[in-house]
């Protein structure tokens, strides 16, 4: 089924651009930047795909309990989300069922579970014409979902890691196991699965920019393969896309280190009393930072918290700006940097 040469050098040339985006994420002396900084990047995208769209300054602006729109507190759910799922696979090594149903709880900010009631088919978006009708059986969507389960974990079979996550996806997308939120919980699987596999220690890939960039070839394909059984096209398709997106997050995170790594200096030498590689990590981690946010992550009193910013900002490391009625402090080339995650075109 898959022995076309076009699908093993898409295999090839995948897990080469994985293993340097691996290597260089452990090269970082604080991984969890990444999960904070590429995470809310994937979610965004991920989200946008649904048509749920927020600009970087609102997103980096707000935070889990205090989202400026509709908009932006979807995608901090996204993100949630995803580090919930990260975390339970960290911590058992498996994706079970429950951990599919509490991603897309999160997303979704209810406990529906799997679809019960018959009725749902997926439409095109233009025409309203009905392209597919996934399994409507109560029984058959959880037979089929334990199954997927079985497929995620029949690691003896000898098939290739990226293979079994491009089925895997087809896969659920196509039993559709909920009502709402199939395609951002479908997309998280990708990232765990990538993770499970050990092909990377952390979900930082974001796949979802080449599919909105691929958007119609990614509709497309999906379908021919449930039609026609071209399953070379649709493999070839989702390796291309964790290869050129790996590629382009190497760049992101080699800029990043060399920015941490100059402005760690600059710190040292110009604020020596103040410099903690704990501060470094908090600017870094967070593109708009906030008082509390010091106070907490690094456990100083408000009046301390709001004199080592005040210092960052006179130093230059951080600019200050009240929206609403919070003062912001902004790193203003870390923003820049990740604005331009995924400007890139795939097509």
């Amino acid at each position: 089924m898959l022995d076309q040469r076009g699908v093993w050098a898409a295999l090839a040339d995948a897990h080469r651009h994985l293993a340097e985006l691996k290597g260089i994420c452990e090269s970082l002396p604080n991984q969890a930047i990444l999960l904070e900084t590429l995470g809310i990047q994937e979610a965004k995208d991920s989200s946008a795909i649904e048509n749920i769209i927020t600009s970087h300054d609102e997103l980096f602006a707000s935070s889990e309990h205090a989202a400026t729109s509709s908009a932006a507190k979807e995608v901090r759910h996204y993100a949630t989300a995803l580090r919930k799922g990260y975390e339970a696979v960290k911590k058992t090594g498996l994706i079970r069922l429950g951990t599919i149903l509490t991603v897309q709880a999160e997303i979704e900010q209810k406990r529906a579970g799997l679809r019960r009631l018959p009725g749902t088919v997926l439409r095109n978006q233009s025409t309203g014409q009905v392209v597919y009708e996934p399994p409507q059986d109560a029984a058959e969507v959880e037979a089929l979902m334990d199954n997927l389960i079985a497929f995620i974990h029949a690691e003896g079979d000898g098939l290739d890691p990226l293979l079994r996550m491009a089925i895997a996806h087809h896969q659920f997308e196509s039993i559709h196991p909920f009502y709402d939120g199939n395609g951002r919980t479908g997309r998280i699987l990708n990232l765990l699965m990538l993770q499970r596999s050990g092909l990377l220690d952390m979900p930082v890939l974001y796949l979802s920019r080449y599919i909105i960039d691929t958007k119609a070839d990614y509709y497309r394909l999906l379908q021919s393969a449930r039609d026609g059984n071209k399953w070379d096209e649709w493999c070839i398709y989702m390796t291309k896309g964790v290869a050129v997106t790996s590629r382009s997050a190497v760049s992101l995170v080699k800029n990043l280190r060399e920015l941490m790594q100059r402005r760690k200096h600059e710190l040292r030498a110009k604020l020596p009393k103040i410099y903690s590689q704990d501060l470094l990590n908090l600017i870094f981690r967070h593109p708009y930072t906030k008082i509390e946010y010091v106070q907490k992550e690094i456990g100083v009193t408000r009046l301390t918290a709001t004199k080592y910013l005040e210092q960052l900002c006179r130093e230059g490391f951080l600019r200050k700006q009240k929206l609403g009625r919070t003062n912001f402090y902004i790193n203003d080339e870390l923003f820049s940097l990740l604005s331009k995650v995924g400007t890139e075109t795939y097509r």
